[in-house]
């Protein structure tokens, strides 16, 4: 009698070569890990958990890395304590450190040439998902656990049951992967994919360039996922083989797999999206929110500071000036992108426009130093987290929406939509 054939998702198929067993949904395992990261928001209980062990040295330490990003160059002396003490143990122990100005720990592992398809990757940092843009299984785990994986080369999963996202259509003008992301997160909610996995597809991704691709695996968070996964078609397998001679496992689905639930999105007639505070779900068309007061806007994050989210603001802002009772502030995601953005003369643009560079990292996004806003202000970012004092205050309004967005807003110095400068978007 032939042996059943098990059909299998993404999700099930990395996890299964990774703990050398077949596993499906609800099964939990010991799998081996391919790469592990901290930042200085998490790595310093990571060095006291990894201390606690006992082990006395890291499992391979080629195989992970610590980013000084968060509160980087240091506001305070509790932060510079934090970071020397991960510098220290980045010596000791021979490990990589990403140390001021490289840039945003996301951004900088899919560019580092460390991963690559069919990986299994963990990170003290909730957007770790955002590598599944490329074909990886990636999530953000606990300290403990990273320090774990830090010891031994492993951890142990739970299996996540899948939803596949099938999105479909041409995208408008103006309209862009961000707005895509932020309906989807309108109707799945903020809590109704706990610790799933999002398979993403359908003829609009393979449109997307990866910088598009990574902000909605980036958000698959933001709807409590474990991890968000794309296959590996041509522009996935380009990426990886200009960034890293690691050779790619390119995983698919099974036809026929078995997953919780299918959604499909059309996005032909979509319009901009802002998601409201103080929750990522709370997400309206633009036509809702435009006119609303702005005092800051901020365009970066690990969400979108990358080249083409520089580039579309640019394109905006060129010739343009802030409106003078708005604050722009800019921060690409990594050194790479600012040098690129420099040569392509974005910066420029930003500078002349009124704008405030940054240097790369997380900046204004985490709330620990840049540009926290006061009481009652209104703030619309390209970041992925909008509840109350996300940014440093409380008592402060963020709105999120895509690179365009912020770019026509700040202009404006109110929540605005980016089909205006439709010409500008077009060129």
């Amino acid at each position: 009698m032939a042996a059943k054939i098990v059909k299998q998702t993404i999700a099930e198929k990395i996890l299964s070569a990774h703990a050398q067993k077949e596993l499906r949904a609800g099964e939990i395992a010991i799998c081996e890990v391919d790469f592990c990261l901290g930042q200085d928001g998490t790595s310093s209980l990571i060095i006291e958990n990894f201390e606690k062990l006992g082990t006395g040295k890291v499992f391979n330490a080629s195989q992970f890395t610590m980013f000084i990003d968060h509160s980087a160059p240091s506001p305070n002396t509790g932060v510079s304590a934090i970071h020397k003490l991960m510098r220290g143990f980045a010596a000791k122990h021979s490990v990589k450190i990403s140390d001021i100005g490289r840039g945003i720990c996301h951004q900088l592992m899919i560019e580092s040439g460390s991963i690559t398809c069919g990986n299994l990757v963990v990170g003290a940092d909730s957007h770790t998902c955002t590598y599944g843009a490329l074909n990886i299984f990636s999530t953000g785990v606990g300290s403990t656990d990273l320090a774990i994986s830090l010891a031994s080369g492993k951890n142990w999963f739970r299996v996540p049951e899948t939803i596949k996202i099938v999105i479909k259509g041409k995208l408008p003008v103006g309209v862009y992967s961000k707005d895509v992301i932020l309906r989807i997160i309108k109707t799945i909610t903020s809590k109704g994919a706990n610790y799933k996995a999002l398979e993403f597809c359908g003829d609009t991704i393979g449109r997307m360039s990866l910088d598009a691709r990574f902000t909605i695996a980036n958000m698959s968070v933001e709807m409590g996922a474990k991890c968000g996964i794309f296959e590996a078609d041509k522009k996935v397998l380009d990426w990886i083989t200009r960034r890293t001679k690691r050779k790619p496992s390119p995983v698919t689905a099974d036809e026929g797999s078995s997953y919780e639930g299918v959604k499909e999105y059309h996005v032909s007639s979509m319009t901009p999206q802002v998601a409201m505070p103080h929750e990522v779900d709370n997400v309206a068309s633009i036509g809702d929110v435009e006119g609303t007061r702005i005092d800051e806007v901020f365009i970066g994050t690990c969400t979108n500071g990358r080249l083409e989210d520089l580039e579309v603001a640019a394109r905006i802002l060129k010739n343009n000036k802030v409106h003078p009772e708005t604050r722009l502030m800019v921060a690409p995601a990594s050194r790479e992108v600012f040098l690129s953005a420099v040569k392509k003369g974005y910066v420029e643009t930003f500078i002349d426009a009124g704008a405030a560079l940054l240097g790369p990292g997380c900046g204004p996004c985490v709330g620990t130093h840049n540009g926290v806003p006061a009481d009652g202000e209104n703030v619309i970012s390209t970041a992925n987290r909008n509840f109350k004092g996300r940014m440093g205050n409380p008592n402060a309004n963020i709105f999120l929406a895509s690179p365009a967005t912020c770019a026509a807003s700040a202009l404006e110095g109110k929540i605005s939509d980016p089909r205006a400068f439709s010409r500008r978007l077009s060129q």
